[in-house]
């Protein structure tokens, strides 16, 4: 009998934690420090939030003999990213009264607030839940905010797919008492009874876990890049049922081949009203057969990739005392956004607005923050959307309102956006430096200019309005989904990129790594000559991925389903 491998270190932490309090409430109480304990940094995660400290001033501080500039970020679970004018008001508040006065719009379509010092920490959690929100789950080993297309407004189809969005992050929400206890009315509950985790128990899951739900003909949500995600097949604008897919993820390790994003198997068709028990016995299988010995290989994609598809339905089916029914046809034709205003059939307005980065911030040139607050105080109706790619929608807006909507617009220059290039307008980047303590490599702050000189060559070859998906992250962690974009960048050092090429534009397809170690420097002159060809040598209607493995670019290999075989 070979020997038991050893659990990884995370989880005798967390069966030793009491479900999740640890010493969280006695660290968070203690001011003289900025930080808190490695094993508290982990439990702290399960309820929303990472300590960071601002690595620009690191080197200065040392210098000193002062502790790292500490304080910690705060992801707010929102399904669907849908939240009222009067939220995004508080939101706004906070951001600039505890955070440092900006909002990050998530590539998951949640708020992170940024700079939060510890000693406003529980005052902040305390004023978010009063806002009717949370971060219970918003990052650890547990389900993480559930994604949705965001334009339920458009078609009862969408409405019904968000209301699925909200059952399922409800159902997987852990039950413990610890975030209320340390967060909220700071008294512990006192029970004969011990407490229980009916669907996570105390070791909760391997890894984190990511859930999408989609509304073809848009991909919006990346549902090939996550671990579970459901695929609502349409008739007569009436939903069905669902399609599930299993076992996608963006994550790898650089230099180790056994790590690698993998692209989600479709498994089977459900009717609507088993989607919640198929979330929840999906989460079972791989509370029980993901990897607790390695958190590199901890993630439900492993799980599938170990078990193959069909061994993993099977399971599942065996968990849930049914089967799948064979998966239907769907297709999808986007993975961005539609910016600009829509109507719906009982005349409301929505309107996408562009985000760069995703960073929602006043510069003297765009006053985009103010502009939003401006807004949301006017809006008596209707409610704020975050896209799944760090977009913003305003939506449901009513006609009387509408011609007050636009008059701020205008005030704010926040419809400037909309004259940028398709480039700009389908890039994603994440946060990277300098606060999150993974980056190898600048992201947010750095993709922006990239792509002006990108557009350079954009502009020359004729193809400002055409849509080309670029992302940018600053480790290979891959937040911003970069292994399916059409142009990814992945920071590999300081100034260096690994750059893939050959994503599928609805990100069905991952692309394959073209150069590695790619000074920024040098990035405009390795992809202008393929931007130019692209421009000179496509098919009608072509993608830019497309072209690049018909002209040769990437050599294409044998289909299927991990790092090594991702062209088809």
């Amino acid at each position: 009998m070979s020997e038991e491998k050893k659990l990884s270190a995370n989880e005798p932490l967390k069966i030793n934690s009491n479900y999740l309090r640890g010493n969280l409430a006695e660290e968070f109480a203690d001011v003289s420090t900025g930080a808190i304990s490695a094993d508290s940094q982990q439990l702290s995660k399960f309820h929303g939030m990472y300590l960071q400290d601002d690595r620009d001033v690191r080197a200065g501080r040392r210098k000193k003999k002062l502790e790292k500039a500490y304080s910690f970020l705060i992801r707010v679970r929102m399904p669907g990213g849908v939240v009222t004018p009067t939220q995004w008001l508080e939101m706004d508040r906070l951001s600039d009264e505890f955070a440092n006065g900006t909002l990050k719009l998530t590539t998951r379509q949640a708020f992170q607030l940024h700079g939060v010092i510890k000693r406003n920490l529980v005052r902040t959690i305390k004023e978010i839940n009063d806002a009717a929100l949370d971060t219970i789950a918003a990052c650890g080993d547990v389900n993480r905010n559930v994604m949705c297309n965001p334009n339920p407004h458009l078609s009862s189809a969408h409405a019904e797919a968000l209301k699925l969005s909200h059952d399922i992050s409800t159902h997987l929400l852990p039950q413990t008492g610890a975030y209320h206890e340390i967060f909220l009315d700071g008294e512990k509950v006192i029970s004969s009874e011990e407490e229980e985790e009916p669907i996570y128990g105390k070791t909760y899951l391997p890894r984190k876990f990511k859930i999408t739900v989609a509304v073809p003909p848009s991909n919006d949500v990346d549902i090939y890049a996550h671990c579970l995600s459901f695929i609502a097949i349409i008739e007569d604008e009436k939903i069905l049922g669902y399609n599930v897919s299993v076992g996608g993820g963006m994550g790898m390790s650089h230099g180790q081949k056994d790590t690698f994003p993998r692209l989600a198997d479709v498994i089977g068709f459900i009717t609507p009203e088993k989607a919640v028990d198929v979330a929840e016995k999906v989460v079972l299988v791989q509370r029980d057969f993901g990897d607790r010995t390695n958190r590199k290989h901890a993630r439900l994609k492993y799980t599938v990739e170990r078990m193959g598809p069909d061994g993993f339905r099977d399971k599942l089916e065996e968990y849930l005392g049914y089967q799948l029914e064979p998966a239907r046809e769907f297709a999808f034709d986007t993975n961005g956004d539609r910016f600009g205003w829509t109507e719906d059939a009982n005349g409301n307005s929505h309107l996408n607005l562009f985000i760069a980065g995703g960073r929602v911030i006043d510069s003297p040139a765009y006053p985009m923050k103010t502009g939003l607050r401006k807004i949301a105080e006017i809006l008596d109706k209707g409610d704020f959307r975050l896209t799944a790619n760090q977009n913003l929608m305003i939506a449901n807006v009513t006609p009387k309102k509408r011609a007050e909507v636009d008059a701020l617009l205008t005030e704010y220059k926040l419809m400037d956006s909309h004259q940028r290039s398709a480039l700009r307008l389908n890039s994603i980047a994440c946060v990277a430096l300098p606060t999150c303590g993974l980056a190898l490599a600048e992201s947010e702050r750095y993709l922006p200019d990239l792509i002006t000189e990108l557009e350079e060559s954009i502009e020359a070859s004729g193809l400002r309005h055409d849509a080309i998906t670029i992302r940018m992250t600053g480790c290979p962690n891959g937040c911003g989904r970069p292994f399916i974009a059409e142009i990814g960048f992945v920071g590999k050092a300081p100034g260096k990129y690994n750059v893939y090429l050959g994503g599928g534009f609805y990100g069905q397809r991952l692309n394959k790594l073209y150069r590695e170690s790619v000074p920024g420097g040098e990035i405009k002159a390795l992809l202008a000559p393929i931007i130019e060809d692209y421009a000179k040598q496509r098919h009608d209607g072509e993608r830019f991925g497309d072209f690049v493995i018909r002209a040769g670019y990437i050599k294409a290999t044998t289909a299927g389903n991990n790092f090594h075989k991702n062209i088809s």
